[in-house]
């Protein structure tokens, strides 16, 4: 028999990574809207991709790519988001982090297998990989908003036609002081958990 998970709130204060299971893991996550500029470097990322590709995929289609932008990569997407507004110049959102990953849904042809769940295994490998990322004491925020179905967007990052994009992994460096609100409030898991209708 397993142990229960422990309650968020007593979740360790502590932002190293170094957790002891999948559940204290998922307590722990918090989204990181500033980071400093240290980030993974490549051959850290493609082994913790490698776990997070590892989610439940029907008919293992994987239907999901992602695109690592560091640099003026960066740079490069910030002048798309302004083409988007119509604006000259480049839009400064992409430099908030020194990474960006990219999380695309490759939606492959299946007659089994509709879009819509395709794309729910792409999500599935971004939220996964945010785990991974935070564990490995990285901090992390999954960014989206309109510009995710913006043309020059989409051209800037090479998407082919069946390709969306579902967002962005800001990823760096945890701040060591850190702003922090308090425990994070827990989930009432019965409040969400039913079962069919008499």
């Amino acid at each position: 028999m397993t142990a229960p998970l422990p309650h968020a709130d007593d979740a360790p204060d502590d932002t190293s990574g170094r957790v002891g299971s999948v559940g204290e893991a998922m307590l722990r996550r918090r989204s990181w809207s500033r980071v400093t500029d240290e980030a993974p470097d490549h051959e850290e990322l493609v082994r913790l991709v490698a776990a997070a590709g590892q989610v439940a995929d029907h008919s293992s289609l994987r239907p999901w790519r992602l695109i690592e932008l560091r640099g003026e990569d960066r740079i490069r997407l910030g002048r798309a988001i302004h083409e988007t507004e119509g604006k000259e110049g480049a839009s400064q959102k992409p430099l908030r982090a020194p990474l960006l990953i990219a999380i695309v849904a490759a939606v492959r042809p299946s007659e089994k297998v509709p879009d819509w769940e395709q794309e729910a295994v792409a999500a599935g490998v971004a939220h996964a990989l945010s785990l991974l990322l935070d564990e490995a004491g990285w901090g992390v925020i999954w960014r989206t908003g309109r510009y995710t179905r913006s043309a020059a967007v989409a051209t800037a990052h090479g998407l082919g036609e069946r390709e969306r994009l579902l967002g962005w992994l800001y990823v760096g460096g945890k701040p060591e002081r850190a702003e922090r609100t308090g425990p994070r409030r827990g989930i009432d898991g019965a409040a969400f958990l039913s079962a069919l209708p008499d």
